[in-house]
């Protein structure tokens, strides 16, 4: 079996982690993305640990199924070696700051003159216009502006989720933007230029907040774990840790009832609809926690399978770490990395049925690629080792 984006060809000049998650998933679909990297230091992700012989574990989840060069884009003859890079590229991905790309000469307008077919990615915290377009954003700046942790966490505390969600997202949603653009240009022969804010991305998921908002006017706030608009569906306490239970409908709901043992809530006129139980959530979560209180996890979510109301223990990494339904479904993988060695990663979610699922590749080493790409772009030996000695590369 081909890989899916087999024939793809990325240069991705992003760093840390919105603009490699997009082309790590881009990767494993298939894509040839060649990471270009800043000579002698590479990509800042390289110093967040943890570390295996040097290298670092955050980098090479996110780096995997690459080729990394390096490349000084400050420096015209790097800038050069870029403009053939592109040539016979399909995509160019960056998250520098607004204007940085242009003051290289690297920006949409002079590129596009190189290669019409290119697509030009570009993600920021802000986007490419608005008031905010100039500010430096990173996940916790994205998360606060988006609206997500107005409403995550307590009534007294706003909480960053727990990943960065605010970069995640983004380079989630460049990967979609680079998909559909690859679409077009299949009708139209014409790359373009996308625009993504991280912002905008977390603003967009907000689920139901937005049009609480606007509909009634009502601000919404932090409530925990339960859901706004759906009860019961919260966290519940056993008597040996937490669970999840998530009422979504009224037979549901009414499945509950029985399995606690408790028919009569059924008719209680407090709980009768879901806006009944939503208005008296306070009552509603007291009799469901004096119900887990007296049961283990384990006790919890047997009774609830057995009357099919969906129920969940709350799972640390280290269980997932072991969780059969996880290694069967290959989201825990091993690769084998030239310097750090065996290391096990999370896999690729996106199971395509007629496409190879594995990681081919690790993470490079820090310009391990150089000298074979600018081979393909047809440079000479002694070109080489002139970028080399000028610390171009």
């Amino acid at each position: 079996m081909d890989k899916a984006l087999a024939g793809i060809k990325i240069i991705d000049l992003s760093r840390l982690l919105t603009g490699p998650y997009c082309t790590m998933t881009l990767a494993d679909l298939g894509a040839d993305v060649i990471k270009v990297e800043v000579p002698g230091r590479g990509d800042d992700a390289r110093l967040f640990g943890p570390f295996s012989n040097g290298e670092s574990g955050y980098f090479m989840t996110l780096n995997r199924n690459k080729r990394s060069i390096t490349l000084d884009l400050r420096a015209a003859e790097g800038q050069e070696v870029l403009r053939d890079l592109i040539k016979d590229a399909d995509v160019v991905l960056e998250n520098f700051t607004i204007g940085t790309m242009d003051k290289w000469g690297l920006g949409y307008e002079e590129l596009r003159k190189v290669n019409s077919r290119l697509i030009y990615a570009s993600i920021t915290g802000f986007g490419q216009y608005g008031p905010y377009a100039e500010r430096v954003a990173f996940d916790a700046i994205a998360q606060a502006m988006g609206g997500l942790m107005s409403i995550t966490g307590t009534p007294d505390t706003p909480t960053r989720v727990g990943t960065s969600l605010g970069d995640i997202n983004a380079g989630n949603f460049m990967s979609i933007g680079i998909l559909a653009a690859l679409v077009q240009r299949g009708r139209t022969g014409l790359g373009q230029r996308i625009d993504i804010s991280m912002q905008d991305c977390i603003f967009s998921i907000l689920e139901n907040a937005v049009v609480r908002y606007t509909m009634t006017g009502q601000n919404p706030v932090r409530i925990g774990s339960r859901h706004a608009s759906v009860a019961p569906y919260d966290v519940f306490q056993a008597s040996d840790g937490y669970v999840i239970i998530a009422c979504a409908n009224e037979a549901t709901w009414q499945r509950l009832c029985k399995a606690m043992g408790k028919p009569e809530l059924i008719e209680d006129t407090r709980f009768l609809l879901n806006d009944n139980r939503s208005t008296n959530i306070t009552e509603l979560s007291t009799i469901i926690n004096g119900w887990t209180g007296q049961f283990t996890m384990q006790e919890i979510l047997q009774v609830l399978q057995r009357h099919a109301v969906p129920g969940a223990p709350i799972l640390t990494i280290a269980d997932l770490a072991v969780d059969p339904h996880i290694l069967a479904r290959n989201m825990l993988i091993e690769v084998d990395h030239p310097v750090a060695g065996k290391i096990r990663i999370p896999g690729n979610p996106i199971k395509l049925s007629d496409s190879v699922d594995k990681v081919q590749r690790p993470a490079p080493v820090l310009g391990q690629h150089s000298e074979e790409v600018l081979q393909q772009l047809g440079y000479s030996a002694e070109r080489i080792a002139g970028l080399k000695n000028k610390h171009i590369i």
